[in-house]
């Protein structure tokens, strides 16, 4: 056994270096201070970079703004203010002139009007308390009724004989008949008004049809 340990090669491995030689280590090893790993973490022994710190060691400055220029935009600001309020105030003012405007006219219009349908109504008066016959008067005092509420801009509407309006006209019922055109007003059931050109109340009609 001792031969054969003799004959071993001394550069197999497995053999313990001669004693008394030093051991390089490896380029890249750990032992090395200038190697970073693959984690790009700074090995034991380099130094970290250094932060940008300001170079009066403190924090940036902040700007100040001058008293004065501080005063006269406080000044301006208040100055906008006092104008939208007052705008506001004359705008509310504004408003409430208007409705009481309206108002004032609202009253006096129907005051004008009461004060012209009261002769109407003396006349009715008068039928009733009247012997006989009373046809006549109601007649005359629905004629003067009429002419009250025209003046106020209040007119029938045209229906009998007349091509049927939808915009006036109101068909109930349609009635067939070979002596007028399709679509021609033959009777009204109730008459419409128009009040200053503008259709308050249509007309109810029966239209001719086809036969």
């Amino acid at each position: 056994m001792a031969a054969e340990e003799e004959k071993r090669d001394p550069n197999l491995p497995g053999d313990a270096a001669p004693k008394g030689e030093p051991i390089e280590e490896a380029q890249g090893s750990p032992g090395d201070p200038d190697i970073v790993d693959e984690t790009g973490t700074v090995e034991e022994g380099m130094d970290a970079p250094e932060a940008n710190v300001p170079e009066d060691g403190g924090q940036e400055e902040v700007p100040v703004v001058p008293l004065s220029e501080f005063d006269a935009v406080s000044a301006e600001r208040d100055q906008y203010l006092d104008a939208l309020r007052r705008l506001k105030a004359e705008f509310d003012n504004s408003r409430k002139r208007q409705e009481r405007e309206r108002a004032r006219i609202l009253e006096a219009a129907s005051e004008k009007l009461v004060q012209e349908l009261l002769p109407v109504l003396d006349n009715l008066d008068r039928a009733l308390e009247s012997e006989g016959d009373i046809r006549a008067g109601v007649r005359a005092t629905r004629d003067q009724l009429a002419e009250v509420l025209a003046n106020e801009g209040l007119l029938p509407v045209a229906s009998d004989g007349q091509p049927f309006d939808p915009n006036v006209h109101e068909a109930v019922m349609g009635q067939p008949s070979e002596e007028h055109e399709e679509g021609t007003v033959l009777q009204t059931f109730q008459r419409g008004y128009l009040l200053n050109g503008r259709a308050i109340r249509p007309a109810k009609v029966v239209v001719a049809k086809q036969v």
